[in-house]
């Protein structure tokens, strides 16, 4: 495994005991990071695997995307013996990672008052659907269910009249970088006093207040001082904008922009417009606001739009697909499109992430790993014996 000390997490070892994507998106960070992320696998795998077109079995596409940086161990924690293993692994370890229901965790003896015990320094991090003391504590949780119950689905209904989801799994990547923030955080915390963390991250609980940061609005005062929902988000004109031959998305925000947009469009008549001087006119006129500018978009084509635009300083890009980002000139001049030769896979495209340490790039240090790939290397590393090894193998079903 390639190493750089210079990373943020090197020497920091991550026992990840997730499934799907909200866990593995999660300690995929880490391992971005630096930590060395110890996937602990069941035999038949996470689930992940089967998502995706394949070039091996267990290595689907999806799994690929959210899994690099780590190393793979397969134990069946239904046998003592391989649960004396996590044990083993539990001792040398910073952090364990888990996205199982609490009584599960708990049937497998793996809580978090057993866990702190064995290590009294590390970080015990639970993510799971609802935080535990509430009602909904140990519910099972999926990004379909939670986009709806988080308030995300409805935000459609006020623009529109009806749910949507959004076609991504946006609650399980969002909730990974909360979830991830608070793994780093806690890291910090043990540095600083010595002593593990019981951490829990909630799906649910991460997304609503995700959701709340622009659309409480004025319901964050005691009385509220309006309703729930930015006006500006939930405008049914706030869509990207149809142009002669295309779309282009266009936000002119401050009140600098917006003079310099009229201007364009030779319309004094709006820059002198009550109803658009200011932001919070703006905000109470929004519809009307950008049935103007979308009456305006309309009269050119995408190309000079954006050249006029970006000359302005005013944001504006393009409406890009799936194939216009692997053509996006930016990305491409970065390097943002990685080859990586797997080892298994073969020739792989691995996106960037969006960091840079004092410059560099994150490195990908370690490719998607094979089901139980490392399985013996990483016992090894525990100390187990290799006959123990070897037994522990021969037991797997």
């Amino acid at each position: 495994m390639a190493s750089d000390q210079n990373l943020p997490l090197s020497g920091y070892r991550v026992l990840d005991l997730t499934t799907t994507m909200f866990g593995p998106y999660t300690t995929q960070i880490l391992g971005d990071f630096g930590a060395d992320v110890i996937k602990i696998e069941a035999p038949g795998g996470d689930a992940l695997r089967g998502v995706g077109p394949a070039r091996s079995e267990g290595m689907g596409a999806v799994f690929l995307g959210a899994n690099r940086n780590k190393r793979s161990v397969v134990l069946d924690l239904k046998q003592a013996a391989h649960r004396d293993a996590l044990w083993q692994l539990v001792d040398k370890a910073d952090a364990l990672v888990h996205n199982m229901r609490p009584q599960k965790m708990a049937a497998l003896g793996f809580d978090p008052e057993s866990v702190l015990s064995r290590n009294p320094g590390i970080v015990y991090a639970a993510l799971l659907g609802y935080l535990e003391e509430g009602p909904y504590g140990g519910r099972p949780a999926y990004d379909d269910v939670v986009q709806g119950e988080c308030g995300m689905a409805a935000t459609f209904t006020a623009r529109d009249g009806e749910p949507v989801l959004i076609p991504s799994v946006i609650v399980d990547k969002n909730a990974a970088l909360i979830a991830a923030n608070g793994i780093i955080a806690a890291l910090l915390q043990r540095e600083r006093t010595g002593e593990g963390v019981y951490l829990q991250s909630g799906m649910f609980e991460g997304m609503v207040a995700y959701n709340l940061v622009e659309h409480q609005y004025g319901t964050i005062f005691s009385p509220p001082e309006g309703p729930t929902g930015y006006p500006r988000t939930l405008s049914p004109e706030r869509r990207p904008f149809p142009t002669r031959d295309g779309y282009i998305c266009m936000l002119a925000y401050t009140d600098k922009q917006w003079r310099r947009f009229w201007a364009l469009a030779e319309r004094d008549d709006l820059s002198e417009d009550d109803r658009f001087k200011t932001m919070p006119a703006r905000t109470r006129n929004i519809d009307a606001l950008y049935a103007e500018a979308a009456a305006i978009l309309a009269e050119k084509k995408s190309a000079e739009w954006l050249q006029l635009l970006g000359t302005a300083e005013i944001p504006a890009g393009p409406v890009n697909d799936f194939d216009a980002l692997r053509a996006d000139p930016h990305l491409n001049a970065i390097g943002f499109y990685r080859s990586y030769d797997h080892p298994s896979e073969g020739a792989l495209e691995i996106p960037d992430t969006g960091y840079r340490i004092n410059g560099k790039k994150l490195p990908m240090r370690h490719h998607q790993p094979g089901l139980g790939e490392h399985t013996r290397e990483v016992l090894g590393e525990a100390g187990l014996p290799l006959r123990e090894i070897n037994a522990l193998l021969e037991d797997l079903p």
